[in-house]
């Protein structure tokens, strides 16, 4: 496939963040639907189509993967009412909105990001993704040093705590993933990536990479946090 995205799309881009203004972006609105959501949609169509060769689990649907232009602003001293990118997101069909890990791409007007992973888990998610990697440190240490992974992305990212979190011992074998309290693989490229003939192969390439990650983090999510529901479940009863 070839990018969808055109210099129309950066140009428009480059012009919002300019003029980041609803009555600017009204007069406007039929630009952005051609040259910017428009082509999102298109790349979503591709990837629900290559998508499942390698995580099938993920979902690529405009209805649920793109995020709106319109920012919440309720809770914000930023008031400005418009995002200046466009982005989209591949959540597992197997949580509800919001929750879980998958993959991510955004084309803002100064680079294009792509990547993967759980940015801002729940509580018991944290919880359970650390249980998980305790109990399975050798398969998270492989997934993530794997020659797919350090090619796409080069290493785990995400902010870490100081210290090895409290209920671990400090010289656990996994004490470095464990402090981790989001688990991100991502790559970031100029904005002209996105008109780039290597945008779509490059784009795929990487989330081949961290879709091991994601599978990882999801199924220490899905299978504690189930666990955790059954116990509370036959104490109840």
């Amino acid at each position: 496939m070839r990018t969808p995205f055109t210099r129309k799309t950066l140009a428009f881009l480059r012009a919002l963040k300019r003029n980041n203004d609803r009555e600017w972006f009204r007069a406007r609105k039929p630009e952005y639907e051609q040259h910017v959501r428009g082509p999102m949609v298109a790349l979503l169509a591709q990837l629900a189509r290559d998508i499942p060769a390698f995580a099938p689990d993920l979902v690529s649907d405009p209805r649920v993967s793109l995020f709106r232009i319109y920012r919440d602003t309720r809770f914000s001293n930023d008031k400005r009412p418009l995002k200046t990118n466009v982005a989209a997101h591949f959540p597992s069909r197997k949580f509800s909105k919001g929750e879980g890990a998958g993959l991510y791409v955004e084309v803002a007007p100064q680079w294009v990001w792509v990547g993967g992973g759980i940015y801002m888990p729940t509580s018991p998610e944290l919880n359970a993704i650390r249980a998980g990697i305790a109990e399975e440190h050798r398969k998270f240490h492989r997934v993530v040093t794997s020659p797919a992974f350090r090619q796409a992305v080069g290493a785990l990212g995400g902010d870490q705590l100081t210290r090895v979190p409290r209920g671990y011992l400090k010289d656990h074998p996994a004490a470095d993933y464990l402090r981790h309290k989001q688990f991100i693989g991502g790559r970031e490229y100029p904005a002209t990536f996105a008109v780039s003939p290597r945008f779509y192969p490059e784009l795929l390439s990487v989330f081949r990479g961290i879709a091991p990650l994601v599978a990882f983090l999801n199924t220490a999510i899905i299978s504690r946090i189930n666990d955790h529901r059954e116990f509370a479940r036959s104490l109840a009863g």
